[in-house]
């Protein structure tokens, strides 16, 4: 296949993550007889250097040429003082809004060499952690609208929560997809006993259940959701759920894989194009030291590889060398422990490169 990826390197150490993980595409490419085409865009505090703004519009619009986006990290203290509109974040609210994202999507893995660093009791990571949170990005109570007035001699605050259902079932089928290519179980978090917009969402992810018959269906309320995840993660597979409540157990869900380092993500709409990053920032204290971490970038490409190019043979591969790099006890500083050996980004790089 021959596809063209527009790399957005960023700020901080987004370069040399990146700039690993690259290295990582080419030797997939040169192993399964792939193209990758890399196009250079620039976004977040590099872009309102360059250019003034966070995201110009014609590197948007690279992004939509592209069959899909990589991005390291943007932002940084350079840029905290610029007014809102240039901050490097609108840069990445701009992308996803230009691409049309509507979905999050979040694994929680807990590589069994970092089982150590799990907050949770020994005895629950040993059952595994290995799901992904699927999130509605641009609906619900974030994009609703929000009020505060004066009522009766005091403030009042209103926000507006809302839910079509046609937005309801493109993030379903984005959670039923992703369920086909993993372990065809699907769990729809809402709060159905309280809330309409959940009465609808479960509403219609029944009727979509019924198109996929395949894939193991089950609704739980987001409050078992928060404590299951806790109790027992290994029951789960894939999480679709709301923007509010996406937002809050993805988070919860990264803590207890114990490195933010090792965590990808991606962001999908229509068609196969996605936003793939890792999702750590941009870390300044220790941009242009080779010290970063890049596995999250690089597990963000095999998650590039797995949604966007359908390469689940390259994407497993990508994963297999991270395993193995693990194995051989080397670690980037976050990730640091006993008996490991302490390896620069660069380092790690190589050594996934090699395991390919």
């Amino acid at each position: 296949m021959n596809k063209t990826i527009a790399v957005i390197r960023g700020d901080g150490i987004g370069p040399e993550i990146v700039g690993q993980t690259l290295r990582v595409l080419d030797r997939v490419a040169e192993k399964f007889g792939h193209t990758f085409i890399y196009t250079d865009v620039d976004m977040g505090g590099n872009a309102i250097d360059k250019w003034g703004e966070p995201l110009p519009a014609a590197m948007l619009q690279k992004c939509l040429d592209s069959d899909s986006v990589l991005l390291g990290a943007v932002g940084g203290p350079k840029w905290d003082n610029e007014p809102a509109h240039r901050r490097p974040e609108k840069g990445l609210l701009g992308l996803r809004a230009g691409m049309g994202l509507y979905s999050n999507n979040r694994p929680a893995k807990l590589w069994p060499q970092l089982a150590a660093a799990s907050p949770l009791k020994p005895s629950i990571v040993e059952n595994g952690i290995d799901f992904i949170v699927v999130r509605e990005l641009i609906g619900g109570v974030y994009f609703g609208n929000h009020s505060t007035e004066e009522c009766e001699g005091e403030k009042k605050a209103v926000d507006i929560m809302a839910y079509s259902e046609h937005e309801i079932e493109r993030i379903g089928r984005i959670g039923f997809e992703t369920a086909r290519k993993r372990r065809r179980k699907l769990t729809s978090v809402d709060k159905a006993n309280v809330l309409d917009t959940s009465r609808l969402w479960r509403a219609v992810m029944h009727r979509l259940a019924e198109e996929y018959p395949d894939v193991k269906y089950s609704d739980m309320l987001v409050d078992n959701a928060a404590m299951q995840i806790v109790k027992d993660p290994s029951q789960f597979d894939v999480i679709v759920t709301e923007n509010l409540f996406g937002d809050i157990l993805s988070d919860e869900a990264s803590m207890i894989t114990g490195s933010i380092g090792m965590i990808p993500s991606s962001s999908l709409g229509e068609g196969s194009r996605g936003l793939y990053e890792p999702i750590h920032g941009s870390a300044p204290d220790i941009a242009g030291q080779n010290k970063a971490n890049p596995i999250g970038t690089i597990l963000s490409a095999a998650m590039m590889c797995r949604y966007s190019f359908d390469m689940a043979s390259e994407a497993d591969a990508i994963e297999h060398a991270v395993h193995t790099a693990l194995n051989e006890g080397l670690r980037t500083g976050d990730m640091m422990a006993d008996g490991c050996r302490l390896a620069s980004c660069t380092e790690m790089g190589d050594a996934i490169v090699t395991h390919i």
